[in-house]
């Protein structure tokens, strides 16, 4: 299983500012990327054309949407289907991001509707998870991991193509705070992860990547993919900067 270095650019850059930053990211590690590692990148909807025209053919790079309607077309003002990603040259789209969930207030039930529809449509989906600091406190973190796993992947069909799922666990509270989920803490909450998809899917469980997002930088990348469960990163802040992400990438 090759481990996934997966960016979140969220709503950052302008289609000349991703391709530039593709562009240097792509100087700093082709030819130099391990074999056991992957690199996806997650742009604005604006920029996937720009970023694909940069890693297109690529073996080891896949480009990701930030987010879909679960739908192929219709009067969904503002919205995007997975065909359209497909267009842009998408193998990958996330879903159920925090700021999906906290921020435009999806529920566990939407975010499992996108996931199922994106993988009906040729889509592989990356399902973000994680509980908020008051969860944490309140001794819920499996509980909420249960639940937005159970509901996030609830039509998912057993026989699903294990490389064609991503989940990815993001502490909400750790999340563009400078706040790293300890050695301990995101051991303990992978481990719970991994033990509820062998529930889920018990002949492939341990074939679906795991990832860790929150905070993660190029200082704590290494020690973090060492761990227990960790199958690759999911980056925000410091996926921006393409020397940056490239010695995450390399970690």
């Amino acid at each position: 299983m090759k481990k996934l270095m997966a960016a979140n650019w969220k709503m950052f850059k302008t289609r000349s500012e991703a391709e530039e930053t593709a562009r240097t990211l792509l100087s700093k590690i082709d030819g130099k990327i391990p074999e056991d590692r992957e690199v996806l990148v997650a742009a604005p909807f604006t920029s996937l054309c720009a970023v694909d025209s940069v890693f297109g053919g690529k073996p080891w790079f896949h480009l990701s949407g930030e987010n879909m309607y679960p739908a192929e077309e219709g009067a969904f003002t503002g919205e995007i289907s997975p065909h359209m990603l497909k267009d842009c040259g998408c193998g990958f789209c996330l879903a159920g991001h925090s700021e999906r969930r906290h921020v435009m207030g999806e529920t566990s039930e939407f975010v499992g509707e996108k996931v199922s529809f994106g993988l009906k449509s040729g889509l592989s989906m990356i399902l973000c998870i994680g509980e908020t600091i008051e969860e944490r406190k309140a001794g819920k973190v499996q509980q909420v991991i249960d639940e937005q796993l159970e509901k996030g992947l609830a039509d998912v069909p057993a026989q699903i193509l294990p490389e064609r799922i991503v989940v990815a666990y993001e502490p909400v509270w750790a999340i563009g705070t400078g706040e790293v989920a300890g050695p301990e803490e995101i051991v303990e909450a992978h481990t719970f992860v991994r033990k509820k998809l062998e529930k889920i899917f018990p002949e492939k469980f341990n074939e679906i990547r795991v990832l860790y997002g929150g905070s993660v930088k190029p200082g704590n990348c290494a020690e973090i993919i060492t761990l227990d469960n960790v199958d690759g990163v999911l980056v925000g802040g410091a996926s921006l900067d393409g020397e940056s992400f490239s010695q995450i990438v390399l970690a």
